[in-house]
């Protein structure tokens, strides 16, 4: 099936909420709102799936706030630490900056419960839109798994993703002061838009790609019956050409 790159909104680090394609923050208030309302009631009567994704969703936002972070993007003050499943982490304290985190993984909720969405990439590009590295979560959630989803053993498997991502600040090659980043979804199908508002804020990006395979650097990867995750990172070859 042919692969689609998708883009909720895109953000400069300089110029935290500019948006570089179409964003529709009044749907994606509404979306979140409607799904922060709906938590218990989803909880108490949730297929496998369901449990699957609202973990994997949840832990999303905290590894793509530690990947921003370990880049170096914005100054260290503009994160403070906190606990997550007694792990260490950092929490964005600008209002703009955590909302646009935690809008767009929770807009790729019902895509990740359906097993639509293959890979979720946090990009970094220079001054002239060239990516210049991507950290890659690519997911596969099992929509025939049938049997209760041991929701403590699964969080302790994420857990340390977080662990290893806090000791791979040497893996970046250093981005530069006029850099800016952003949060790619790649779909093995397309979003119908018009069924529902979050299918609404994933559009295409024009985003450029490197014609060269590019250099892969494993982080850490996890396979289970339910859910199977791998983390890495992608530099571009020494070409560095694009298409």
């Amino acid at each position: 099936m042919k692969e689609d790159e998708y883009s909720g909104h895109k953000t400069d680090p300089l110029r935290i909420g500019e948006t570089r394609i179409k964003f529709r923050v009044d749907i994606a208030l509404e979306c979140v709102g409607e799904l922060n309302l709906k938590k218990m009631e989803r909880r108490q009567n949730q297929t496998p799936q369901g449990q699957i994704a609202r973990v994997l969703v949840e832990f999303l936002e905290v590894a793509i706030t530690a990947v921003v972070f370990l880049n170096g993007v914005y100054p260290s003050g503009a994160f403070e630490r906190r606990r997550y499943r007694n792990v260490v982490i950092q929490r964005a304290r600008h209002p703009q900056l955590r909302y646009y985190i935690h809008a767009t993984v929770t807009g790729l909720l019902p895509f990740v419960q359906k097993g639509m969405v293959e890979r979720v990439a946090v990009v970094f590009f220079n001054a002239d839109n060239v990516p210049l590295e991507k950290f890659v979560f690519k997911l596969a959630v099992n929509q025939a798994y049938g049997s209760e989803v041991e929701e403590v053993d699964l969080e302790i498997s994420l857990r340390s993703f977080l662990i290893k991502l806090s000791n791979s600040e040497s893996l970046s090659k250093g981005l530069p002061p006029d850099c800016r980043w952003e949060i790619t979804a790649y779909f093995r199908s397309l979003p119908e838009t018009g069924t529902s508002k979050e299918a609404e804020l994933w559009i295409p990006t024009d985003t450029k790609q490197w014609q060269q395979p590019p250099l892969i650097t494993p982080i850490k990867s996890m396979i289970s019956e339910p859910l199977s995750l791998q983390l890495y990172l992608e530099h571009p070859s020494l070409s560095k050409s694009l298409l």
